[in-house]
Parts: C-alpha cells; structure tokens; sequence
C-alpha cells in the first residue's frame, strides 16, 4: 500500500525538477507541441535526486535476489525504483522504493493504454479508420507519442483515465497524468503502480490486445536491439522509457522456476548517460532471470 510521506516525497521532487527546468524559466510550458513524436525521449535537463539508502527487503528470495541488485544499484548510482513480484501469488521477489514517485517516461503508456481498453472496445475506431487494437499496438510497441496522448484525449483525459485505472484497484495517489505519453516530467508514477496495472491487465478480458503491444526483448518495437542474444531473448515483454535522465523497463519476464514475474525499473539519474543506464536495468533484469528458486 502507498505510503502518504514517500508519494509527498515524490511529488516534492518534481516540483523541483519543474522549478529549475530551463523550460519554465523562459516562461514556456513544456506543451505537447513542444514536441516531436517520432521520439521517445526529449533532451531537457533534470535535476540530482538525493542519495539513497538501501532498504531492507523482507522476501524469502530476497537475501538471494538483493546483493546483485543493489551492486548494480551502487555501480551506476542515482535514484533507483523497483518491484518484482511473482504473477502466480503476488510474492514480492525484490523491492526498492517501489512506493516513491518517480518520472517514469514512457511507462505512463501502460496506464494510458490499459485505461482505454478498459473504457472502448478493441474494435473502436480512434482515427483514420485505424481500430483502439492496432492504436495500442503503435503507442506500446513504437513508444508512439502522438497515439498515446490522442488515446488519452479520446477517453476524457487524465483525470478520466485515473478514475477507471482506480475503479481496477489502482491506488490514485501513485501516480499523475500530465500527458498520455510520459513526455512531460510532470508526470509521476511509482513501482508499484506500474506492476499492480500490469497485474490487472493480464487477467482483464483485453489482455491478449494489451500483451502483444508490449514490446519483446531481442525481437520487436523498443526492444529489438535489447538483450539479444542473451537468455532473456524473447521472454521478456515490457515497455521501454526514454527522457534524458531517465530509464524505465516494467513489463513481464517467464521465469523458468518461479513463472511469470511482474516487474517496474526506473531510474531519474541526470549525471549518468542514458547507455548506462539502459546497461543497468538489462543487466537487472538478465539478473532476476539467472536467480535460482530460493525455497
């Protein structure tokens, strides 16, 4: 459950962020038509997050899981999200501030997404004769912006989408829509509330439309060129997010021991380059796969 400190501790962050952002010290709101929606990031500078300390974890795999995660935590520093959690059970695997707030970029197009399958029907029409299935497939698999933020204006904006996200037990106060897309940093989510909408998504009526937009490691969309050639070609399925500064990887990962394993990476690191960090959370995620059954 969301702790009220550490979401006010998030959305402190970003009013900080926004607040020495060159964008607004020019007087400028960083519209949508700011722009370009053939990207999936947008070079504008984010402020240092301050150090971390490494939590105490209270899963059974954790005292396997944790020392290879937060060595790589420790390698690239900045500030880290995390949750895993097993599909089966709802067993957490591994936590790391999965209840602060971060920006998590693209990632908002899981919540835009889920949110219109939840309202239309796959075979809505959105626009130029395209279905709500084949616009999902485009915002997910491609990190399309301008479908991401179209979906999120079809079905009544932010505040709509929060109020559907929540009546599928998505806690409100983890996250804010600033935009469909996750292109403005005013946008906040957390871990945890990336993962409990995965997890809804995958047992909703539309989840096969909403899982073959994902994109998967080593073959298609945002992560063909991602871990291939790695034991996790081709079992990973997650959405990628790209903004300077800021990494995020939450989706699906087929475990060989423990199933199907639910996870939300994200990093705000404005001192480290965007490989690294990209590095970082494959390594992560290469990471949770190789970890033996800890029972």
């Amino acid at each position: 459950m969301l702790k009220k400190p550490q979401f006010i501790c998030g959305l402190s962050l970003l009013t900080l962020l926004l607040s020495v952002s060159p964008v607004r010290s020019q007087g400028v709101e960083p519209t949508l038509t700011n722009y370009n929606y053939n990207q999936d990031f947008i070079s504008i500078p984010i402020e240092v997050i301050p150090p971390q300390n490494i939590p105490s974890t209270t899963s059974a795999c954790s005292s396997f899981i944790a020392p290879a995660m937060e060595e790589i935590i420790r390698r690239y520093g900045g500030g880290w999200g995390i949750l895993v959690q097993k599909l089966s059970d709802g067993e957490t695997i591994y936590h790391y501030n999965a209840d602060r707030g971060f920006i998590p970029a693209s990632n908002m197009k899981i919540l835009t997404t889920a949110a219109a399958l939840q309202r239309l029907s796959p075979s809505t029409t959105i626009s130029a004769n395209k279905s709500l299935q084949e616009w999902v497939a485009v915002t997910n698999l491609r990190s399309d912006n301008f479908y991401a933020d179209t979906l999120l204006k079809r079905i009544g904006g932010g505040a709509t989408a929060k109020q559907i996200l929540a009546e599928l037990g998505i806690n409100p106060q983890g996250f804010h829509f600033a935009d469909g897309s996750g292109l403005s940093r005013r946008n906040l989510a957390t871990p945890r509330v990336l993962v409990d909408t995965l997890r809804v998504m995958y047992s909703n009526p539309n989840r096969d439309v909403f899982f073959a937009s994902l994109p998967t490691a080593g073959i298609s969309g945002t992560l063909r060129n991602r871990m291939r050639q790695t034991p996790v070609q081709g079992i990973v399925h997650a959405k990628t997010g790209t903004l300077t500064g800021v990494r995020a990887l939450s989706g699906y990962l087929d475990h060989r021991e423990y199933g199907t394993l639910i996870f939300s990476i994200i990093a705000n690191h404005p001192n480290q380059s965007g490989t690294a960090l990209v590095r970082a959370i494959d390594e992560m995620v290469i990471t949770l796969n190789t970890t033996a059954s800890c029972r």
